[in-house]
């Protein structure tokens, strides 16, 4: 195993388990949590939205830190604020103190989730940092299949309580130890040098409005889906067993893209990864609202959905470079984060206004709006290619 691919396989196993302890946590515990406190189940479930609004709002200034002080200063930050928000979860007497838990786990997810760890990954290897990222996300499709299992499975043996403690603790005795062992320090140029990489102008912020908005957009309609999936798939008649199969083809589709993608990603500008991932997103999104082909339209959205993590990562690497990475990727994070805070409570009240076809046209409309945005982007990066 090359050093590049240690260091994505010692970050892969960190991003599992923040995955898994964050924002996937809900989907096993939050009706074992309102049922035993007897908390109202829309505030259990939307603390998760707290502590996303949280992390967007922080971002920025961990892209900034990263580019001072190095990525792995911050991701060890960023698993001891999660582990410090379960252990709140799991000592929580009541509702206010639960909620503050996951204020903390926002400030931890804002430095340990993708966002900073592809930014760590492009400080230490600079342009040649895509290998590292796609090898990276193909190790993170798998905290659901993982860490959802593992959630029940001490969930039944400790109680929910018992389960955010294990997970702090998970952090602790794996998480914080492979940082420190495994990613070596990356370069501060800053530091030998002053003067601040540019500010974004011109072409170039274009370029970063256009990626913003994407950013903003998938990640409504990833969580809108993430969590409201069984939910739209049982309104349109398909009994619980059928749509929870169904759902579960987004996982390995999500793989399966971000291994063609690694086969021959390299080859081409990251901005036609963007592009791949956004005609495959919106097809399966148009032909799951418009067609009676729910699985062939979840592969393609898995798929699509597993590509855009690599082009999240690899795109701001081509077009604004190394120096200014860390910065740009902390400032893209916010407004998808804010987004996908949002998420849970737009789409349910999309689901009480216009039913299940009407919100899966929604999501539709707005994966084809981001189709054309990608179209838009590649023209723009070709601009700054060729000035």
């Amino acid at each position: 195993m090359s050093p590049q691919a240690r260091v994505a396989a010692a970050l892969g196993v960190v991003q599992i388990l923040a995955w898994g302890s964050s924002y996937y946590l809900m989907a096993v515990l939050a009706a074992p949590i309102a049922a035993d406190t007897g908390w109202p189940l829309p505030w259990v479930v939307g603390s998760l939205s707290v502590g996303l609004l949280v992390a967007g709002l922080v971002s920025p200034v961990v892209g900034r830190t990263i580019a001072r002080r190095g990525g792995r200063p911050v991701l060890v930050a960023g698993c001891l604020g999660i582990a410090a928000g379960l252990m709140t979860l799991a000592l929580a007497p009541n509702l206010p103190v639960f909620v503050t838990g996951w204020m903390l786990m926002g400030a931890g997810m804002a430095a340990g989730l993708y966002d900073p760890a592809f930014a760590t990954l492009g400080q230490i290897y600079g342009r040649e940092a895509r290998r590292a990222i796609t090898l990276l996300t193909l190790w993170g499709g798998f905290a659901s299949t993982v860490c959802w299992p593992l959630s029940a499975l001490m969930l039944e043996s400790f109680g929910w309580r018992g389960t955010a403690a294990a997970y702090a603790g998970l952090h602790l005795a794996i998480s914080v130890p492979l940082l420190l062992r495994a990613i070596p320090h990356a370069p501060r140029p800053q530091a030998r040098d002053p003067v601040p990489p540019p500010e974004l102008a011109g072409e170039e912020r274009r370029a970063f409005r256009i990626m913003a908005a994407i950013q903003t957009l998938a990640g409504l309609a990833v969580t809108i889906v993430s969590v409201h999936l069984i939910v739209l798939l049982g309104a349109r008649g398909l009994p619980l067993a059928a749509a929870v199969a169904l759902g579960a083809l987004i996982g390995p589709a999500q793989v399966g893209g971000r291994l063609v993608e690694m086969a021959g990603g390299t080859r081409h500008h990251p901005v036609w990864t963007l592009l791949a991932a956004a005609s495959a997103t919106a097809a399966g999104l148009v032909l799951l609202a418009a067609s009676d082909w729910p699985a062939l339209a979840l592969v393609l959205y898995g798929a699509g959905n597993g590509v855009y993590s690599i082009a999240r990562g690899a795109l701001p690497m081509a077009l604004f470079g190394p120096e200014r990475y860390p910065g740009v990727m902390g400032r893209l994070a916010r407004p998808s984060l804010v987004a996908q805070a949002a998420a849970p409570l737009v789409g349910a009240g999309l689901i009480g206004l216009m039913g299940a076809d009407g919100t899966l046209g929604v999501l539709a409309g707005i994966a084809a709006t981001n189709l054309v945005l990608a179209a838009v982007l590649l023209r723009q990066t070709r601009r700054l290619r060729d000035p």
